[in-house]
């Protein structure tokens, strides 16, 4: 991936991705995607699925299995408007089948998420998908985590998204794969093992991937995860990137000495240098678990 240098004048989209885990014999592990290398949006770069919100998640909102006020509330974003939160959920949940093939909706059979993923790829709709099969969606398997906010100076990307990240267990009985169509590989890998593979140039990682992936490496179980989903109130990450006197692009993030908010949002450094093509941390790559 390329640095941009280019400001973005463009308001940011509204995104859902769902970080999904799985306890392995050696711990925590989490699915990534690898972007089409066409793609215009991260390109090649390993990933959570997701993606923008579109329109029709909103006609799902009736069919959900919880009331609308305690999905507003769970998000944590008290002024955005109910339905927009609601969407989030529907959009994430909508993009973790439409990338993965993983299916959150109650008591989903195998059967069942074959039947919707043939029915996906005939060119049904979602929602046109779930009221044939009879399901509906499992909005409590998925808890909200982070909000990342994409700064005017994008670094990795030529346009803005307000993402929403939610995490999620793996549901036991389906099996997670890329499309071959938006994603070309896909794989379970401990979060510090994927951070030591972009630190070697093995992965691409875009900052908000880098900064999630070293906040689920302190964690040693999905139960573990979730029950810090369910304790707090989601991150919001505004970074606020500058270029230093060497001409150096460094992010920041809420706690650092230069950014606008001083109380930390997430473990971990404050700011990432870019160096080598490489975001890094100052105090190299063990101090992103410190």
């Amino acid at each position: 991936m390329e640095l941009n240098h280019t400001l973005i004048e463009t308001p940011p989209r509204d995104a859902a991705t769902v970080v999904m885990l799985r306890d392995a014999p050696t711990g925590l592990e989490v699915f990534l995607l690898k972007r089409h290398g066409a793609s215009d949006v991260l390109g090649g770069a390993y990933v959570f699925p997701g993606g923008k919100i579109d329109a029709q998640d909103a006609a799902l909102i009736p069919q959900l299995d919880q009331p609308l006020a305690a999905l507003h509330g769970a998000l944590g974003e008290p002024d955005t408007a109910a339905e927009l939160a609601a969407s989030c959920y529907v959009a994430a949940l909508r993009e973790a089948f439409e990338e993965s093939g993983v299916l959150y909706a109650h008591g989903a059979s195998a059967d069942q998420v074959a039947q919707a993923t043939a029915l996906l790829r005939e060119g049904h709709g979602f929602a046109e998908l779930l009221l044939q099969l009879g399901l509906k969606l499992d909005t409590r398997s998925v808890l909200p985590w982070s909000r990342w906010v994409t700064p005017r100076m994008a670094s990795v990307s030529s346009k803005r998204f307000d993402t929403r990240f939610f995490v999620a267990a793996v549901p036991a009985v389906q099996t997670a794969s890329h499309d071959n169509h938006e994603a070309t590989e896909s794989v379970w890998v401990a979060p510090r093992a994927a951070l030591e593979q972009y630190r070697d140039s093995i992965i691409d990682l875009a900052p908000p991937q880098i900064m999630s992936l070293a906040h689920l490496a302190r964690h040693s179980s999905v139960a573990g995860v979730l029950a810090e989903a369910r304790s707090k109130s989601p991150a919001l990450v505004q970074p606020e990137p500058f270029d230093d006197e060497n001409g150096v692009r460094v992010l920041c993030y809420p706690g650092d000495p230069r950014h606008s908010v001083r109380e930390r949002a997430l473990p971990g450094p404050t700011r990432l240098r870019y160096s080598s093509k490489r975001f890094q941390p100052e105090g190299g790559f063990e101090a992103l678990f410190l």
